[in-house]
């Protein structure tokens, strides 16, 4: 079993990337372009326990701020128990993270997701 930490720096720059497009489409009220940045910054980093805590941290947030119910208490399991699946590398890949979604449900990776990962040479599966 192979024990996950941090996410690698070849990864990192996108990841860190995602997460402020999310902030300047929240900022701007755009909240459905900012949710979906969110989505693309857990499909990047889920498979790393500190990025993926992060990031539905971050989705937390966004459930409180636009007062969603179903964001807010489908995301307290997944700060609790997230990073850990992560840490053992038992994550559903390309999975996008919102309550909207079953948790442990895999999704297809989006090609320019699919790009990106390639080019940081970290195989997603």
């Amino acid at each position: 079993m192979k024990f996950y930490t941090s996410i690698p720096s070849e990864l990192k720059p996108y990841y860190q990337a995602e997460l402020e497009k999310y902030s300047a489409a929240y900022a701007h009220g755009d909240l459905k372009v900012a949710w979906n940045h969110l989505e693309r910054a857990h499909i990047i980093g889920q498979k790393y326990p500190y990025a993926h805590t992060f990031v539905h941290w971050k989705m937390l947030q966004f459930g409180i701020r636009i007062k969603s119910g179903k964001e807010v208490f489908g995301h307290i399991p997944k700060l609790i128990f997230g990073g850990v699946k992560s840490f053992v590398g038992k994550i559903p890949t390309g999975n996008p993270g919102g309550a909207n979604v079953p948790p442990l449900k895999p999704f297809p990776i989006e090609k320019e997701l699919q790009d990106i990962f390639s080019k940081a040479g970290v195989h997603v599966n």
